[in-house]
């Protein structure tokens, strides 16, 4: 009698964490789906209260909207490229500050891993307007330069490979150093081969980062062909009224590459971000 009561107790333990689950998940999904359906809603649809779920019919022409009020191309090669050399300057420079950091003795190491620190303690909107002023002076402003400037050195990403490194054994690179590598072979043959896993889920945290990055590429570049996807569609917002359907369409055909690379990369992606929670 008391395991069969223990049994039930279990049982409805199980269906309400389900049930929470499931609602949890609708909760998170529903945005997205809200912006799926009113993109291919009527402005008045959009704008109607009560709010209207379902559209009336599908207006395709939305997309098509979308497409010519802004050269889609060109955002997305301007958001391909400052994500890629923003993976490419994180994980090179992150990768040997790192290491210098967890496995070299030098004078001010504690300084400048305290000034690190505290970079990454402070909001990254109060470096906006020097970091403008140097692209500026330089004469760099609406360049591919100007979105990856900031992403050049990351201080989560020297942050994070640091610990990495401290993970790994010392007795690993004086064993190298023992056979007759150098300061710099230790480090590029034997010890960065060795952090995997964590430069991958730092290229992840820098690609989608980049991606999501709105305020910096709206200042730095103002030519509408040198923006990012994120800033491109910012411009469809109207200043006292908005077309959001139009907006929604832009919206969804924005995210579809970081879609299609994570139904690609679903795998890596996971273990990416699971290798974040332990050491």
């Amino acid at each position: 009698m008391k395991n069969s009561s223990l049994e039930a107790s279990q049982k409805r333990m199980t269906i309400l964490t389900y049930v929470v689950l499931i609602a949890a998940a609708l909760l998170m999904v529903f945005p997205f789906i809200w912006m799926i359906l009113t993109s291919f809603k009527t402005v008045a649809e959009s704008n109607a209260t009560p709010p209207v779920i379902f559209p009336s019919a599908f207006r395709w022409e939305n997309f098509r909207d979308a497409v010519t009020s802004l050269p889609f191309i060109k955002l997305y090669i301007n958001t391909a490229l400052m994500i890629f050399f923003r993976v490419i300057c994180a994980v090179a420079f992150s990768s040997m500050a790192g290491y210098a950091f967890a496995m070299l003795e030098f004078r001010g190491k504690k300084l400048l891993f305290g000034i690190v620190l505290m970079q990454m303690s402070l909001p990254s909107q109060i470096f906006i307007i020097p970091q403008y002023q140097m692209v500026a002076h330089m004469g760099l402003a609406n360049t591919i330069f100007a979105l990856v400037f900031p992403g050049i050195v990351s201080a989560f990403g020297v942050f994070f490979l640091r610990q990495t490194y401290m993970g790994i054994p010392k007795e690993i690179g004086e064993a190298a150093y023992l056979d007759g590598c150098t300061q710099w072979q230790t480090f590029y043959k034997v010890m960065f081969p060795l952090t995997g896993t964590s430069v991958a889920a730092l290229t992840i945290f820098t690609a989608v980062f980049a991606y999501s990055d709105l305020m910096w590429p709206l200042v730095v570049n103002s030519d509408l062909n040198m923006m990012t996807l994120s800033s491109g569609l910012a411009t469809l917002r109207g200043q006292f009224s908005t077309n959001f359907p139009v907006l929604m369409a832009g919206s969804l055909l924005a995210m579809l590459p970081m879609v299609v690379l994570y139904l690609i990369f679903q795998k890596q992606f996971i273990e990416g971000i699971a290798s974040t929670g332990g050491k």
